[in-house]
């Protein structure tokens, strides 16, 4: 049995601990491909604001082009938000990464974290290459729409909500008796 202090712990060894956050990284590469993937079919298939119902009455596909951020935030203004933006998702992807690296042994949060980061640089992709971001999922009942969004936002979403779930197990489960 080693000590913990043992540099040849696995819980020590730099190498295991660079090679358990492969996993995560490799997560976020595949929301970057799928997110990548969905917005070139998109792309390819639908001419600007054109919209196929999906299932009628609530969700279409459209294409959509959204130079701000989240709910069209700034899409109004003159191009400087695109590498306004571009600058965060670079900063919050580093921010991310390191995170991903301190991580040990949570899986609850280095799953968050992975989704929130394949999200923001499918979106930097996107602002990058195209100078907007591309939407395409629109949710709608009557005379009301959700903006249209992606499977960017989509992984974004739901990093933020395991995120928040797993800031709020410790507080659910029932506390030890002293």
């Amino acid at each position: 049995m080693t000590a913990p202090d043992d540099p040849h712990t696995p819980a020590s060894d730099p190498t295991a601990h660079r090679a358990a956050v492969w996993p995560w990284l490799v997560l976020a590469l595949v929301v970057i491909v799928l997110d990548q993937i969905s917005k070139y079919q998109i792309i390819g298939s639908f001419a600007y604001g054109e919209r196929l119902p999906v299932i009628a009455g609530f969700f279409d596909l459209t294409l959509l082009y959204n130079p701000g951020a989240a709910f069209s935030f700034l899409a109004g203004h003159s191009g400087w938000q695109r590498w306004f933006f571009a600058g965060i998702a670079v900063v919050a992807s580093a921010v991310l990464i390191s995170l991903l690296f301190s991580a040990r042994g949570q899986r609850m949060f280095s799953t968050a974290l992975a989704l929130i980061l394949g999200g923001a640089i499918g979106n930097l992709v996107d602002r990058l290459v195209l100078g907007h971001v591309t939407d395409f999922l629109l949710f709608y009942q009557g005379g009301w729409a959700f903006p249209a969004f992606n499977l960017a936002d989509c992984a974004i979403t739901l990093g933020a909500i395991l995120l928040i779930c797993h800031e709020l197990l410790p507080w659910l489960r029932p506390r030890k008796a002293r």
